[in-house]
């Protein structure tokens, strides 16, 4: 259930109860796609840094190693040892991601497994009877992501596709959370907008899902190819026809620009994976810009990452020590990396939830929202 707590323009501070625990928003989901984070980071790890929901894909824990498995340890809470909320992904953005392999059919989608080349089939159905043996807390709907630009015709008639989908998906995942031997009974399913950049369709799409009358809702299929501007102008056209009382999640989005940017224009929840993969390249976020921890001018820098960090690698380790990780190639190095880039991106949500019940949240958007996406000078 959403609550919203106040509004300041069209962005929103408020709170959302799942099974395991109230989520504050604006958040930023940590992106684990296998049950872990890329770089060494485990769910004690994400405890430490502030992380509020972990967020699981169930095209990558079906094919390895397998959700069978994964609900007879008893679901992916315990299989990961994470007793927070968790978002488990549809596998729709795999039908984007893994286009070269896959054949989509009204039934659902033909592909072959990225891992042995096995053949995969996945409709609405087997995604929700997948998401409820891996027991998320919020399972999202069966979609298909389409890249930009795409031929408007193909884009009504994916939609129109979708609408049907998502139909299936939510009577099949109450068939699967009314079974007495679930895995999470209290499981919700999440619809997704998509449309590419065709206003009209977004805004048609949008209405027939919310119909549905979902717990949640998506704008799916942006940053797959679009300008920010008109990521931005897609958000703003479709946000005016989603549920009030219902959390927005803008799907893979972005930078911490991209970020405030949303908010600003009435998103709640975020993920992606930037920060973890920036990171393992020595890219790293700071309170003053970007950073790359491979140029010759930190080889004897003994100042943190962010001096206005209080993350576990900011109290402890130098831009040195962390550089010659980087450039010796020790595992250390990718982990401390992640480490820090999550919490900032978690420590942006938190100041941006601060700046809302404080009715600062302009103030914060003007001071922030093009300095964080551009190099830090020192």
């Amino acid at each position: 259930m959403y609550k919203r707590i106040k509004l300041e323009g069209h962005a929103r501070r408020g709170e959302y109860t799942t099974p395991h625990g109230t989520v504050q928003t604006p958040v930023f989901m940590n992106v684990g796609t296998q049950a872990a984070i890329k770089g060494g980071l485990s769910a004690d790890d994400l405890r430490e840094i502030g992380c509020q929901v972990e967020l699981s894909n169930t095209y990558h824990l079906h094919v390895r190693p397998g959700d069978e498995l994964i609900r007879d340890m008893g679901g992916l809470h315990k299989f990961m040892r994470w007793d927070g909320p968790i978002l488990t992904d549809s596998g729709g953005f795999q039908i984007f991601s893994l286009a070269q392999l896959r054949k989509i059919k009204e039934e659902g989608v033909y592909f072959n497994s990225h891992v042995d080349g096995r053949h995969i089939f996945m409709g609405p159905e087997e995604s929700m009877r997948i998401q409820a043996n891996l027991g998320s807390d919020i399972a999202m709907a069966f979609d298909e992501c389409v890249g930009i630009p795409a031929p408007r015709e193909y884009c009504e008639a994916s939609c129109d596709r979708t609408v049907r989908w998502l139909a299936r998906c939510k009577e099949a995942l109450t068939r699967y959370t009314s079974e007495d031997n679930a895995v999470n009974p209290g499981q919700v399913l999440w619809g997704i907008n998509q449309g590419a950049v065709y206003h009209d369709l977004r805004v048609r799409h949008m209405q027939q899902i919310a119909e549905l009358d979902l717990p949640g809702y998506a704008i799916g299929g942006l940053a797959v190819g679009e300008t920010a501007a008109e990521m931005y102008d897609t958000i703003s056209a479709v946000e005016e026809y989603m549920p009030q009382d219902k959390p927005r999640y803008l799907m893979g989005v972005g930078t911490p620009g991209n970020i405030i940017e949303a908010v600003y224009r009435g998103v709640d929840f975020f993920d992606c994976v930037m920060p973890a993969r920036n990171a393992r390249h020595a890219k790293l976020f700071t309170w003053s810009g970007t950073m790359n921890l491979k140029n010759a001018k930190y080889e004897r820098d003994p100042r943190p990452i962010d001096e206005q960090c209080d993350c576990p690698v900011c109290r402890r380790y130098s831009r040195a020590y962390l550089r010659h990780l980087f450039k010796a190639e020790e595992m250390l190095a990718m982990r401390l990396a992640v480490m820090h880039n999550l919490y900032f991106y978690n420590q942006l949500t938190a100041r941006i939830r601060e700046a809302l019940d404080n009715g600062t949240f302009a103030d914060f958007r003007r001071q922030y929202s093009e300095r964080l996406s551009q190099r830090a000078e020192d």
